[in-house]
């Protein structure tokens, strides 16, 4: 596999300038897969502007500036994705990973660095009776709770990683649509289907309009309202 990316032909999802230079850098194997994930110093140099070069990145990383989830990252390549908290200690900023309607990543600021969402991609029963839940970006949790279930949510504490809220994959609930043309968008679930096929599941959902999209797109953030900050720094919500 290529050690290089061109900005070209970089993931859509990479809200970059194509055309500055001809290489840009690429993502490290880690938490999250490269479709799903940005590299931290694209992160920091191009979409927040904190550094006009990648050696202005690598020092504020080196002395050890930057926290995702509340951990200290020294690695440039290191994979921020979707619900990342990036978190500024000096200037006491934080910034949420989200995205926007055109399926590309953007950093809003938020005050609620300490807490995390996750959708459950799978779970899986670990010695001793316990559930080991395998989150969205490739972590796991063990819980000695049997009532999660598969593409529920979780609301977990960060960096302890304690679990706040469970909740649920159901109709009523409010979803977060992470891919397909309603990407970005926020709307109620209203019905699963289950396809009895090699086919995807599908779910209807409402938000001003009905819509419907593939299960794996859909990603809980709440019952009425969301459990998160979603909005920017002008209170609006995603783009």
């Amino acid at each position: 596999m290529s050690r290089h990316q061109k900005r070209l032909s970089a993931p859509k999802s990479w809200n970059i300038s194509r055309k500055a230079h001809k290489f840009v850098v690429k993502s490290a194997p880690g938490s999250h897969s490269e479709p799903t994930s940005i590299p931290l110093l694209v992160a920091l140099r191009d979409m927040l502007k904190l550094a006009n070069s990648s050696r202005e990145v690598k020092r504020i990383l080196h002395n050890g500036e930057i926290l995702i989830d509340g951990n200290i990252v020294r690695d440039y390549r290191f994979p921020v994705g979707l619900f990342d908290i990036i978190t500024m200690p000096k200037t006491d900023t934080s910034y949420r990973v989200l995205l926007d309607r055109k399926q590309r990543f953007i950093l809003n600021k938020v005050t609620d660095s300490g807490i995390k969402l996750y959708r459950i991609a799978d779970k899986t029963n670990v010695k001793g009776g316990a559930t080991q839940l395998n989150l969205h970006d490739g972590s796991n949790i063990i819980s000695d709770e049997f009532s999660y279930h598969t593409s529920d949510s979780i609301l977990v504490s960060i960096p302890e990683r304690t679990v706040l809220q469970h909740l649920v994959y159901k109709p009523g609930n409010l979803a977060l649509i992470t891919g397909g043309a309603h990407s970005g968008e926020i709307a109620t679930i209203k019905e699963i289907k289950k396809i009895r096929s090699s086919m995807p599941n599908m779910v209807s959902l409402q938000s001003t309009y009905d819509f419907e999209t593939v299960e794996d797109y859909v990603f809980v953030i709440g019952k009425n309202t969301p459990e998160m900050e979603l909005s920017d720094e002008k209170g609006d919500f995603i783009d």
